[in-house]
C-alpha cells in the first residue's frame, strides 16, 4: 500500500534532526509529554496508542514507544516487545470496535518516515462489499478501470484531517474493545 508514497522519499536527504536523535521538537514526544492534544486509546509505561490526526480510514492508528528512537533497527529489545504486545492488543480492539479483522500494519525507517520517531500504524482495511464504504466512483461504460498504484494515489490524496469530536466517539468504542 505504501509503495507508491515510497517513490516520492527517493533520493530525499535525510534531516539532521534524525540523525542525532534530538527529540526536542518531536511532536510524538510532545504528544507524550502532554504538550500537544491527542486521542489516546491506550497507554501503559512504555507506548502508547493514539489515533492518526491525518488518517487513511477511520481507526487509522499509531502504537509509539515513549523512549525516542528514530530507527526501529535501534529500539532496545524491552521496547520493541512492550510495542508488539500493544500493537497486538490494539489491533485486536481495532478489529472488534470496527466489525473489521482486515488491517495493515506499517513501520518505516527513514525511507518514507514523516516523523523521525518509531511508530507504527495500524490501518484497518477498506470493506469492499459493506453497505459501510461506498467506492470513492463509478466506472462509467467503456472506461478504463484505475490501476491499483492510481487506487492507491486517489485514497491517500481524500485524506481528510481526524474530526475530534469524531474521534473522541470512535476512542470510546475501541477502548471499550481493548
Amino acid at each position: 500500500m505504501t509503495s507508491f508514497i515510497i517513490g516520492a522519499h527517493t533520493n530525499r536527504s535525510i534531516p539532521t534532526e534524525w540523525r542525532d536523535d534530538a527529540d526536542r521538537n518531536c511532536p510524538f514526544c510532545r504528544i507524550i509529554a502532554d504538550e500537544m492534544p491527542s486521542t489516546r486509546l491506550y497507554e501503559d509505561d512504555k507506548v502508547i496508542a493514539i489515533l492518526d490526526i491525518l488518517p487513511l480510514r477511520r481507526g487509522h492508528t499509531l502504537v509509539i514507544p515513549k523512549a525516542h528512537y528514530s530507527r526501529v533497527s535501534e529500539l532496545p529489545p524491552e521496547y520493541a516487545s512492550a510495542v508488539g504486545q500493544a500493537v497486538t492488543r490494539v489491533a485486536n480492539g481495532l478489529t472488534k470496535a470496527l466489525d473489521n479483522t482486515a488491517l495493515n500494519v506499517v513501520c518505516n525507517q527513514e525511507y518514507a518516515q514523516a516523523v523521525p520517531h518509531v511508530h507504527y500504524h495500524i490501518i484497518p482495511a477498506p470493506s469492499f462489499g459493506s453497505s459501510a464504504v461506498e467506492p470513492l466512483e463509478k466506472a462509467k461504460e467503456n472506461e478504463i478501470p484505475l490501476s491499483r498504484r492510481e487506487m492507491h494515489q486517489r485514497e491517500f490524496e481524500s485524506r481528510e484531517e481526524l474530526d475530534e469530536d469524531e474521534g473522541k466517539v470512535l476512542a470510546v468504542r475501541i477502548r471499550a474493545s481493548l
